[in-house]
């Protein structure tokens, strides 16, 4: 039984929009949970973060080369993730996944997420987004 299911992936042309979705369920809650979207890409060695945020609405990373064109944002009544993606190029072509953990730590009066696909626990099983040039 799939935990979090993302959906939203498809295909579009350079300079549209996708959103992506990832719904926690299973008695996972995204309450007290860091979140995050990581990508991996067919010939990379490990998925790449793309944002990171904690439950308080904290959000913690972006990947340099999306800052400005991604908006990550939650809605805790729903268990629901969102990546939205606007300004998409093609090297943003990849399987995109969601991500939970509760293994956040209290460092300088925050909550401190790992940005690293290797702190977190919990996945989707990714979607594909394609975009053509």
């Amino acid at each position: 039984q799939d935990q979090l299911v993302e959906s939203g992936g498809g295909s579009v042309q350079a300079g549209g929009s996708l959103r992506l979705s990832c719904v926690a369920s299973g008695g996972y809650s995204l309450g007290g949970a860091c979140m995050a979207w990581f990508r991996q890409t067919p010939l990379a060695k490990e998925r790449e973060g793309v944002a990171v945020a904690y439950s308080d609405g904290d959000i913690q990373y972006y990947a340099d080369s999306v800052k400005g064109r991604f908006t990550f944002s939650q809605d805790n009544a729903l268990n629901t993730m969102y990546l939205q993606m606007n300004n998409l190029k093609p090297e943003d072509s990849a399987t995109y996944y969601c991500a939970i953990t509760y293994d956040a730590t209290w460092t300088g009066g925050r909550w401190t997420c790992s940005r690293a696909a290797a702190g977190f626990r919990i996945w989707g099983q990714g979607t594909q987004v394609t975009v053509d040039s």
